[in-house]
């Protein structure tokens, strides 16, 4: 019997319709959205279905409209398939803010409580760079000695102070290759125009609206850092392969702190998949918008199976496979 690891997908899957096809082929689904929408306060359902794109794309938006999805995902599955997350997952993990659904998954949250943490997360965030300060490179055909040596020399400001230095920072491990940096603009352009002088086949901005995962996020570290005091994580009734650490964790407060540091910290998901492998994992199943997740695993682990579901058809297919 295969041995799953259940994935949940970060920001840069989202796209306008996602979930509405579930919703209206589900109950399960419906009722998790409109929790979502009661304990937001807001139409969230309608903007994931309907759009606008440009409301959407908003980082506030965005995290709380992927673990929606995620988690009406899942919610199907376990009514239709009739069995919880613990009968079929062995592990859980997700990238970047797709950790706050696999722990929602797992009972570490409740849905309210996850989704509010997401939506302040996605503010914080956005608050915590002035609009076009900040910047994300990917550097394809990378790896992360040349993404920490190119980071390295992008970073010192030319013409300025000889100790003046701006951050650039790796940002995302996603394996294969592709590594993404972050931090002030400048530096990260500075890294791209030296990625093309060092023989790394690809470089490029990314259309993001802050500067994730690097020390410029601090402030909103800081903002987190408090919400999950108040709100802690309970303990998930199955391990999570934690970002920060691409290690095990069950204990609640490990878990607490961990999600304080992800806000800064590299996205470690190469080191993560290779984790899960170790630990006996050899099918991914991806819950939610995209197939992101589920390209990287084939490229990281491809003697590993990987599944995932978005839509009815997809959450059909899944539930044989389960």
């Amino acid at each position: 019997m295969p041995v799953h690891a259940f994935i949940f997908p970060g920001q840069g899957s989202q796209a306008v319709g996602m979930g509405r096809d579930l919703a209206a082929a589900f109950s399960a689904a419906r009722e998790v959205f409109e929790e979502i929408d009661e304990t937001l306060k807001q139409n969230l359902s309608r903007l994931m279905f309907e759009g606008p794109g440009e409301e959407l794309v908003l980082t506030e938006n965005t995290q709380p409209a992927l673990m929606a999805h995620s988690l009406a995902v899942l919610r199907v599955l376990e009514k239709e398939g009739n069995f919880t997350l613990r009968q079929k997952a062995a592990i859980v993990a997700g990238h970047s803010l797709g950790e706050y659904s696999a722990l929602a998954a797992a009972g570490s949250f409740s849905i309210a409580e996850a989704v509010r943490l997401l939506k302040l997360r996605g503010q914080s965030m956005q608050k915590a760079v002035p609009a076009g300060e900040g910047a994300m490179a990917a550097l394809l055909g990378a790896d992360m000695a040349q993404a920490q040596a190119i980071c390295e020399e992008a970073a010192p400001v030319p013409d300025a102070d000889p100790v003046a230095t701006e951050v650039v920072q790796p940002a995302n491990d996603n394996g294969a290759g592709q590594i993404v940096v972050s931090g002030h603009r400048g530096a990260v352009e500075r890294a791209v125009a030296l990625a093309a002088t060092k023989g790394i086949r690809r470089a490029m901005l990314l259309p993001v609206s802050a500067p994730f995962h690097c020390a410029l996020m601090a402030p909103a570290a800081d903002v987190m850092a408090g919400a999950l005091e108040k709100t802690p994580p309970g303990p998930p009734m199955v391990p999570l392969v934690a970002n920060v650490s691409a290690a095990k964790a069950t204990d609640p407060m490990l878990i607490r702190d961990l999600l304080v540091q992800q806000v800064t910290a590299m996205v470690r998901w190469r080191e993560c998949v290779n984790a899960m492998v170790e630990l006996g994992i050899d099918s991914f199943v991806e819950l939610g918008t995209g197939k992101v997740l589920s390209g990287l695993v084939r490229r990281i682990a491809p003697d590993a199976a990987t599944a995932s579901a978005a839509n009815p058809a997809e959450v059909e297919a899944l539930l044989k496979v389960l």
